[in-house]
């Protein structure tokens, strides 16, 4: 689970992850600048790969309140997470360069323990994308270059829900479950342009359009009472194929490349992602009144902000830091476990190393800080279930490494 705005990701295992995604639209220091800026790539001699490696985990337990619904605790839903990508760029010729990226900016996992007190809303959730992405730059002097880039997301969405058999809280029934498994194929663009007034200072404009993807599966229930399956039969929901429409967001992004000194480089970024057509993400089986098995979301569009710092400390050695604000993409009344967004403050830093003029290494980590998320969730005749109480001083922490070869 990891949280941009809300779940687009700025950490994509590359360099990206040690500046808390400042300057990413106008840096074009190595391959990996097709996903964040395909006009970037006009600024890469010769042919240049790049593979990285990160990990994700995360400090997010729910503490639930007196009132909600008899359970187990939440459990740590998020654990280790791995993630990698794949990037490779080349100069045709002094204007025009080509690349290929292959990486994740998109998604999320959240793991809750089987019987917790919210299992009517979730037991677990995730949201998963990879991206193949082609594209080009061209440079037409020393100060401009464009760039696009195409974009193909395979998109995967599986959820298990917990269906209370005990309708009106009257029997004793074991609970049931609910089982969703959903694929599809996307398809978008990245568009870039990058200004470059002199030497040192360039700025960056990066936009990506939104990406359409339709999940569709048959529910797969398991232990539902008799007369519960048959209430389902009588409003088509047993058997029927359910879609959910989701819909990455389109984003832009205004970024800035500064070098003060031959040590020293300041790098900023502003940008926007419009969380607003965000789609239905989440299912629920309300066994008082099975007539719907999709919830609608609230979402608000967001907005990011970020400044970092590089130091070339030797010839080998650059350091890097970064610091950035994300606004959230839901309110707290409009917060779900399925997917619990929230502000957030990045705090990163890490370091390059060059081997040689051939080889780099980088290492980089990044905590993501959303604090207090409460949450108060319910449903049923009389709202009789219900959840409430907060994830405390939740966090995530990314550590990611990448190796750029250059020919």
């Amino acid at each position: 689970m990891l949280h941009a705005g809300g779940i687009l990701l700025y950490e994509y295992a590359s360099d990206n992850v040690s500046l808390a995604n400042a300057g990413a639209a106008a840096r074009a220091q190595g391959p990996s600048t097709l996903a964040s800026n395909p006009a970037g790539l006009a600024f890469l001699p010769g042919t240049q790969v790049s593979g990285g490696l990160q990990v994700v985990n995360g400090d997010l337990s729910f503490d639930e309140q007196a009132g909600s619904q008899p359970g187990a605790d939440s459990g740590q839903i998020l654990e280790w997470l791995p993630g990698g990508s794949f990037f490779v760029s080349h100069a045709v010729n002094q204007a025009l360069s080509v690349g290929f990226g292959l990486y994740g900016d998109f998604g999320l996992a959240g793991d809750y323990d089987e019987d917790w007190s919210g299992r009517y809303f979730v037991q677990d959730a995730s949201i998963m994308s990879v991206s193949l992405a082609p594209g080009m730059a061209y440079r037409f002097d020393e100060q401009w270059s464009v760039g696009l880039g195409l974009r193909a997301v395979y998109g995967t969405l599986e959820t298990h829900v917990a269906v209370d058999n005990n309708p009106l809280g009257i029997g004793n029934f074991a609970d049931g479950q609910l089982h969703y498994k959903g694929d599809d194929w996307g398809y978008g663009a990245n568009l870039g342009v990058i200004y470059q007034p002199r030497a040192g200072t360039r700025i960056g404009l990066s936009y990506t359009t939104e990406v359409d993807l339709e999940f569709e599966d048959h529910l797969s229930i398991a232990d539902l009472r008799p007369a519960l399956v048959t209430q389902l039969d009588e409003h088509g929901i047993l058997g029927a194929p359910l879609q959910i429409d989701m819909t990455i967001p389109q984003t832009a992004t205004l970024s800035l490349y500064q070098a003060l000194d031959a040590q020293w480089a300041l790098l900023a970024s502003a940008g926007w992602q419009d969380w607003s057509e965000f789609g239905r993400v989440g299912i629920e089986l309300d066994s008082d009144n099975p007539t719907s098995a999709t919830a609608d979301r609230q979402y608000r569009d967001t907005w990011h902000l970020a400044i970092g710092s590089q130091y070339q400390a030797t010839p080998a050695l650059l350091w890097q830091a970064g610091l950035a604000y994300d606004s959230s993409a839901v309110a707290d009344s409009d917060r779900t476990f399925d997917t619990p967004m929230a502000e957030s403050w990045r705090l990163a830093t890490g370091i390059s190393y060059a081997f040689n003029r051939d080889a780099e290494l980088n290492l980089g980590y990044s905590i993501v800080w959303l604090g207090d998320m409460p949450i108060a969730q319910s449903k049923g005749v009389g709202e009789r279930i219900s959840t409430s109480g907060e994830f405390a001083d939740a966090a995530i922490h990314v550590l990611s490494s990448s190796v750029t070869w250059r020919y």
